[in-house]
């Protein structure tokens, strides 16, 4: 019997608890620590758990010096991904950590020093790299049909933007902005098929639709323009038919963060370069989130919204489709994610998704964070 603990019962690690236990291989929800036990618990439960003999705490280092436990699941609010991390890497427990690893150098570089001196085996929260769309790609990129890929152009163009600025998500001093937000998962999944070490960034950033005068604090639901916003619950409920954010704040208010664009140039040590853009306000159809990976030979294209592989070839007529269904957590990765955890802790498996891709994909993000702060190039370090 594996037994898992988790700290912060939050949306992603109840989920991804949820699928752990759904393959029935002797995992068990031990305990959970979380700030609300009582929230968590009617979180468990509504993920279709027994909690009746979960023990529950406040604190993270008394459930892990209390309880026996083969893993933890960090779920935390973001700011805390390192803090709580550092406290298990101490103890050399496995780890399923969400990303980012890190919303700060200062995190950045003490979860890089507690991964030194640790055996613990990490699986990082990056979904899209297992995906049977990556795992397509990848399997294109290596057999040659492109050539050396040569240029990348990708995008993600959000649909559900609106996340962002109604909830707390909004709080940057929380997310660390939305490179490390969205972006870390596609720089990931971008180094995974590359296979090849990034040397430099530079990015922009843009704030263009989700700002305003509207007070500090406000709710949508005691706004004078409560019946005709856009971004607003009613409007989205009546003429949208879209998702509602519950008790949501003010997307157009004087404390909104984020930006609401955001792009970046990453080259590579073979010289090659990836262009990447993500955008914030887009919706319904508009949505895309995927790649071009340009060779010589051909060229491949995916995108997880249409659920589409494509290849097109520059030397004769030919364009190969593919069809990647799947209805499964983004595109099937996060069943993966589960499934290696429970092998991870079992010790039968290394990680699929390893701290130390984690660690690079959040040093890319902050890195382009602060490039679009100070309009300058960024050199990564040739150790990473």
């Amino acid at each position: 019997m594996a037994n898992v603990g988790i700290i912060g019962m939050g949306e992603r690690a109840s989920w991804i608890a949820k699928l752990l236990l759904q393959y029935e291989q002797g995992v068990q929800i031990q305990a959970i620590t979380d700030i609300d036990p009582k929230r968590a618990q009617l979180k468990a439960e509504a993920r279709g758990m027994d909690t009746q003999n979960v023990r529950f705490y406040t604190d993270a280092d008394q459930m892990l010096d209390s309880e026996k436990l083969d893993g933890i699941i960090i779920g935390t609010r973001c700011s805390l991904h390192t803090a709580m991390a550092v406290k298990v890497l101490k103890r050399n427990l496995p780890l399923f950590l969400e990303k980012p690893v890190s919303t700060s150098m200062e995190d950045w570089q003490r979860l890089e020093q507690a991964r030194k001196q640790s055996r613990s085996e990490v699986v990082v929260s990056f979904p899209l790299r297992v995906s049977a769309m990556v795992k397509m790609a990848k399997e294109i990129v290596q057999s040659g049909k492109l050539g050396t890929v040569e240029h990348v152009q990708a995008i993600n163009n959000v649909p559900y933007g609106y996340d962002y600025y109604h909830t707390w998500y909004r709080d940057e001093e929380e997310t660390g902005g939305l490179f490390l937000q969205k972006a870390t998962h596609d720089f990931d999944y971008i180094n995974h098929l590359l296979d090849i070490r990034p040397v430099q960034i530079c990015a922009m950033k843009s704030k263009q639709i989700f700002k305003g005068n509207h007070p500090e604090g406000l709710r949508c639901v005691n706004c004078d323009e409560y019946h005709t916003c856009p971004e607003g619950p009613y409007v989205k409920k009546h003429f949208r038919g879209e998702a509602l954010v519950e008790n949501s704040l003010c997307c157009f208010g004087a404390d909104t963060g984020n930006e609401d664009s955001g792009s970046a140039i990453i080259q590579y040590e073979t010289g090659m370069h990836v262009s990447y853009s993500q955008n914030f306000f887009a919706r319904k159809k508009a949505a895309a989130r995927g790649a071009r990976m340009l060779g010589y030979k051909g060229t491949l294209e995916f995108d997880w919204y249409t659920q589409e592989l494509q290849v097109f070839m520059h030397h004769t007529s030919r364009v190969e489709k593919y069809e990647i269904s799947t209805e499964d957590g983004h595109g099937g990765g996060d069943e993966v994610l589960a499934l290696n955890f429970i092998h991870v802790m079992k010790g039968t498996e290394r990680s699929v998704a390893p701290l130390e891709a984690g660690l690079l994909s959040a040093l890319m993000c902050l890195s382009a964070k602060e490039s679009a702060a100070n309009s300058m190039f960024i050199t990564f370090p040739e150790s990473r």
